[in-house]
C-alpha cells in the first residue's frame, strides 16, 4: 500500500473549531490564528453579513466562512437534513485539490500572497478543521457545483481573514477568480471524488479486509487437522477438514482485495484540467499534469492526470468498477458470515460445529440466549453495499453528452460502501473470528453418523451398491457398516479398511 502522508493522518481528527489557534498546514506552512470577532470577521451567531451572487444579495451568518451561493443552495435543496450532507472525505479531498491548484497557479502567475493564503486555508479544509462550514446536502445539482462553490467560498473568506480583509468582500481573494482559477465544477468535483475514494480505500477498506484475511488464515491453520463432514445443497456430503473449509474463506477475501486493487488505476486518474467539457478551456498547458503531481505528493498515492478528460467528466465508469468490486466483496462476506452463523447455530438444536464468542445478551425475553450478532451486522452491511451498487450503477449509466450529473450520489454511495465494508471487517474480525472455537465433540459425532462416508466404497463395490447401503441404513436407522455387512456387500474388515475419513480429504 502506498504511504499516505501526515495530512491524511491528521485529517482523521477534528483539530479545532474556528477561533482557536491553528496547527501548521501542509508542508509545514504556518497558519495564522483567527482574529477575534469583529465587524469584518467572525461575530455572534445571531448576526449576519450581506454577500451576493449573480442572483442578488443574501444574508450570510457572520460565524460562517461560506458565502451567498452556499446559502442559496441551503434554501433550494432542503432534502434529507444533516444526515444527507456531502461526505466529509469529499470536502477534505477538495481541500487537497484546491491547495494543489493554488500552488500550480502560482507557477502560472497567481499573486504569491493570494496563492499562499489560499493554500493555508485549503490546508485547514483538508485537515478537517473547517467541517462546520460545509452544510450542503448530496441532493443538489448533479455536477456538485454548489459544493465546489461552498469550498471556494470557505477558502476565499478564510484566506481573506488571514490577510486582514473583510469577510464576504471577495477581496483580495475571490472565490471564482482565484480559488477556482483554471477550474470548473465539472472537473474539480470528479477529481475530489477520485481523491476521496482512493483515500477511503487505502485507509479503511483494504486494511479492514487484510485484517479479516489474516484472522481467517490463522483459523484455517489452527483447524487444519479437524476432520468434519462437508455439506452441499445444505445436505451431508463427503468429509473435509475445518481448515480446508476456512481456506475457502481466506481465498475469497484474497480475491476481494485483488479485485479492489485492480480497479484503482482508473481511480488514480484525475479530471482536473478538463474544466467545463473536457477541452481545458481557461487553463494553461501543463496545468493538469502539475495538479495531478501535486495531489500525488500530498497524498502519497499515485495520482496522474486522466488520459482523456472528456471521458473523465462525462462518464464515471471507474467508480462503477470500484463499486462493482465492492459489490463482489459484499457477496463474499455475505457467504462467509452466513456459513459461520449456521455452523455456530445452536447451542443444542443447530449444527453447533463452531462455538462463537458471546458478546452480549441476545434476547429481552429468553434468558441466557446469545446471538451471532457480528454475523448479522456483516450480512446487513453486505446487503447495504449491494443496494449502494445499484444506485451507483444507475448513476454511472446516466452520463449524458459531456457531463455525468449523478456525481454527488455516486460518490456518497461509493464512500459509504468502502467505509461500511472496512469497518465491518474489523468488527467481525475482532469480535467474532479471532474467538471462534471448534466444537470437536459435535464435529466428530456428525461426521461419524454421516451416510455420505459411503462414497469411499464406490471404487470397491460400485455406485449402485453403495447407494443401496446408504438408503437402507437411513431407512432402518442403522449404521453404514452394519448395513453393508447385512446386505452381504463386504466384510467388517473391508469396511474399516476402505472407509477412513482421513483418506477422503484429497486425491490419491
Amino acid at each position: 500500500m502506498y504511504r499516505v502522508v501526515r495530512l491524511l493522518a491528521r485529517s482523521r481528527r477534528l483539530v479545532r473549531p474556528p477561533g482557536s489557534a491553528s496547527a501548521p498546514g501542509l508542508g509545514g506552512v504556518p497558519v495564522l490564528p483567527l482574529r477575534a470577532p469583529n465587524a469584518a470577521g467572525m461575530a455572534s451567531q445571531n448576526s449576519f453579513r450581506i454577500e451576493f451572487d449573480t442572483f442578488g444579495e443574501l444574508k450570510v451568518p457572520n460565524d460562517k466562512y461560506y458565502g451567498a451561493q452556499t446559502v442559496r443552495s441551503t434554501m433550494n435543496f432542503k432534502i434529507g437534513g444533516v444526515t444527507e450532507r456531502m461526505p466529509i472525505p469529499v470536502i477534505k479531498a477538495f481541500g487537497i485539490l484546491k491547495r494543489a491548484a493554488a500552488e500550480v497557479n502560482q507557477d502560472y502567475g497567481l499573486d504569491s500572497k493570494i496563492a499562499n493564503a489560499i493554500m493555508k486555508a485549503a490546508d485547514e479544509v483538508a485537515e478537517g478543521k473547517l467541517n462546520d462550514h460545509f452544510p450542503l446536502v448530496v441532493w443538489q445539482t448533479g455536477s456538485g457545483t454548489q459544493t465546489n462553490m461552498n469550498v471556494n467560498e470557505v477558502i476565499s473568506n478564510r484566506a481573506i481573514e488571514m490577510l486582514g480583509g473583510e469577510l464576504g468582500s471577495k477581496k483580495p481573494v475571490h472565490p471564482n477568480d482565484h480559488v477556482n482559477k483554471s477550474q470548473s465544477s465539472n472537473d474539480t468535483f470528479p477529481t475530489a471524488m477520485h481523491i476521496a475514494a482512493a483515500v477511503e480505500v487505502h485507509e479503511v477498506l483494504l486494511p479492514g479486509l487484510q485484517k479479516l484475511h489474516d484472522a481467517l488464515e490463522a483459523k484455517s491453520k489452527e483447524f487444519a487437522q479437524i476432520i468434519k463432514i462437508g455439506r452441499t445443497h445444505t445436505q451431508d456430503a463427503v468429509p473435509l477438514t475445518l481448515g480446508q473449509e476456512f481456506s475457502g474463506y481466506v481465498q475469497q477475501v484474497t480475491y476481494a482485495m485483488t479485485r479492489i486493487k485492480a480497479a484503482m488505476p482508473r481511480i488514480y486518474e484525475l479530471a482536473a484540467g478538463g474544466t467545463a467539457v473536457g477541452t481545458g478551456l481557461n487553463t494553461r498547458i501543463g496545468f493538469a499534469e502539475k495538479v495531478a503531481a501535486k495531489v500525488a505528493a500530498l497524498t502519497g498515492l499515485p495520482f496522474v492526470t486522466a488520459a482523456n478528460k472528456f471521458e473523465a467528466l462525462a462518464a464515471h465508469d471507474a467508480l462503477v468498477e470500484l463499486s462493482g468490486a465492492m459489490n463482489t466483496t459484499a457477496c463474499s462476506l455475505m457467504k462467509i458470515a452466513n456459513d459461520i452463523r449456521f455452523l455456530g447455530s445452536g447451542p443444542r438444536s443447530g449444527l453447533g460445529e463452531l462455538i462463537l464468542p458471546e458478546n452480549e445478551p441476545g434476547s429481552s425475553i429468553m434468558p441466557g440466549k446469545v446471538n451471532p450478532t457480528q454475523c448479522e451486522a456483516l450480512t446487513m452491511v453486505a446487503a447495504q453495499v449491494m443496494g449502494n451498487h445499484v444506485a451507483v450503477t444507475v448513476g454511472g449509466s446516466n452520463g449524458h453528452f459531456e457531463l455525468n450529473v449523478f456525481k454527488p450520489m455516486m460518490i456518497k454511495n461509493v464512500l459509504h460502501s468502502a467505509r461500511l465494508l472496512g469497518d465491518a471487517c474489523v468488527s467481525f474480525t475482532e469480535n467474532c473470528v479471532v474467538g471462534i472455537q471448534a466444537n470437536t465433540e459435535r464435529i466428530n459425532k456428525l461426521m461419524n453418523e454421516s451416510l455420505m462416508l459411503v462414497t469411499a466404497l464406490n471404487p470397491h463395490i460400485g455406485y449402485d451398491k453403495a447407494a443401496k447401503i446408504a438408503k437402507t441404513a437411513h431407512k432402518n436407522g442403522s449404521t453404514l457398516k452394519a448395513t453393508a455387512i447385512e446386505l452381504g456387500y463386504l466384510t467388517a474388515e473391508q469396511f474399516d479398511e476402505w472407509v477412513k475419513p482421513k483418506d477422503m480429504l484429497g486425491p490419491k
